[in-house]
């Protein structure tokens, strides 16, 4: 029997490929860029209560934080991979591979969080030391690290069913769905560390309690759908003709994300140097700049999908004009976020450096010097987050690898080692080495970007 769209499905469809591109990229990537803001100012509380259990509790967590990220990665390059498929297919109007990808992408996200769990919980405490966490922080967050992991088994689940319900435009589900999860989150952190003095051990169960609480709303919901987003054990297909397409551009995500985070895990080791409280201060510089960057990732998501589709249905020049806006929107988020951010970076290190004990002015010091540096790029990062979505939108996942691989190992790693090596700088040699790479990455980013526009241009005269 053949697949059909819902009406509300055909709907988005038609809006997506017809609509003003402005009014689309605001209504799509509008409650996802809401979304990550609100996530971040979440995160920012939850390290503000490890903050409240003391400093070594905040290095732990951003250097475990960056550890799990590379794990995170697999799951989320077959997110995209798997969607960008589903996506073309969605705007070709052709819903029996829409079918047929999402239940086989369902049955892959499943299996592939079953074997990460189980290859990796036995060996926590190795695995942090291969990665040179330093051993204090292993004492303070190996058992951290095992939550997480559990964590990461359901996040893989939901990662890849929030990616589906993102290509069919339910951009305010996901709001929703999302905000219900980090409130659970935050909420079960507040009782566990205000209340009952927890450790960091209870900030990873609350997220592991919010993570299954989505699950298990996926699980009830997705057979419960209509039209060919409906998840089918029939439908699972894993002939290379359906698997191939995805993964072949699940994979580069999936290396570029690991990559990216590996390098970061590289940065955290290498800053170590100048003690375990210069990974927490750059962790949380990163925590401050995801106030700014978080919106770029929330409208390259959305924009990604709106590419994707516009392409399947043949609408290139379209799909240059949805770049185009998006680019004005994320850079003028990055001028906001640095005026912004200019005035508030005091008060917000200030309030990152108080724990239930004391204030630690050396450690609100080094927060602001790490981060005066590493804000300069944010306008640049907004050039890339723009230009990624094209890329990926086009199918082009090879590429962004490249630029977000050079991002770390040209342009930031090469640095920080030769600052070490060759001049007198201290702990802020890891703040220009943010700077660097971010300005670096977004030029990168322009130059790349003229041939992929030339050649979209061709397409649509022919």
């Amino acid at each position: 029997m053949a697949a059909s769209a819902s009406a509300k499905d055909e709907a988005f469809r038609e809006y997506a490929l017809t609509a003003p591109p402005l009014k689309v990229l605001f209504s799509v990537c509008g409650p996802l860029a809401i979304y990550q803001a609100m996530q971040q100012i979440f995160s920012v509380l939850d390290t503000l209560m490890a903050a409240h259990i003391g400093a070594g509790a905040v290095s732990a967590i951003a250097s475990l934080t960056q550890i799990t990220a590379m794990i995170t990665a697999i799951g989320s390059g077959l997110a995209v991979g798997g969607c960008i498929r589903i996506s073309e297919a969605y705007g070709e109007g052709n819903y029996d591979a829409v079918r047929r990808r999402t239940s086989t992408l369902y049955a892959l996200a499943v299996a592939i969080s079953l074997l990460v769990t189980v290859l990796l919980i036995p060996f926590a405490e190795p695995v942090l030391r291969i990665l040179k966490t330093p051993e204090e922080l292993i004492e303070t967050g190996a058992g951290y690290f095992r939550v997480q992991i559990l964590t990461l088994m359901l996040s893989f689940f939901n990662t890849v069913y929030i990616a589906i319900e993102r290509s069919r435009g339910h951009s305010r589900k996901i709001l929703a769905l999302n905000l219900v999860v980090v409130v659970l989150k935050i909420g079960l952190s507040a009782v566990f560390v205000y209340l009952l003095d927890g450790d960091v051990m209870m900030i990873a169960i609350a997220t592991l309690v919010s993570q299954l609480a989505l699950t298990v709303y996926a699980l009830i919901s997705m057979p419960r759908d209509v039209g060919a987003f409906r998840f089918s054990v029939k439908e699972i297909n894993f002939r290379r003709s359906t698997l191939l397409p995805m993964l072949n551009l699940s994979y580069p995500v999936a290396a570029e994300k690991l990559l990216f985070a590996a390098g970061k895990v590289m940065v955290n080791a290498m800053s170590g140097m100048y003690g375990a409280m210069t990974v927490g201060a750059l962790g949380i510089s990163n925590n401050i700049g995801g106030f700014t960057t978080n919106w770029h990732s929330g409208t390259q998501d959305g924009a990604t999908a709106l590419v994707s589709q516009n392409r399947g249905a043949g609408k290139y020049k379209r799909t240059l004009s949805i770049f185009w806006w998006l680019l004005l929107v994320d850079v003028l988020i990055g001028l906001i976020g640095y005026i912004v951010i200019s005035f508030c970076l005091p008060g917000l290190a200030e309030i990152f450096a108080k724990s239930k004990e004391s204030f630690d002015k050396g450690f609100c010091d080094m927060i602001v010097d790490i981060h005066r540096f590493e804000m300069l790029g944010y306008i640049t990062l907004g050039v890339n987050s723009a230009v990624n979505a094209l890329l990926m939108g086009y199918g082009k996942v090879k590429t962004t690898m490249a630029l977000n691989v050079a991002r770390v190992f040209v342009f930031r790693v090469p640095v920080l080692w030769y600052l070490q090596n060759f001049t007198s700088a201290g702990y802020e040699a890891a703040g220009i080495t943010m700077m660097v790479s971010n300005v670096a990455t977004g030029i990168a980013s322009a130059v790349v970007a003229i041939p992929v526009v030339r050649e979209i241009m061709k397409k649509e005269e022919k």
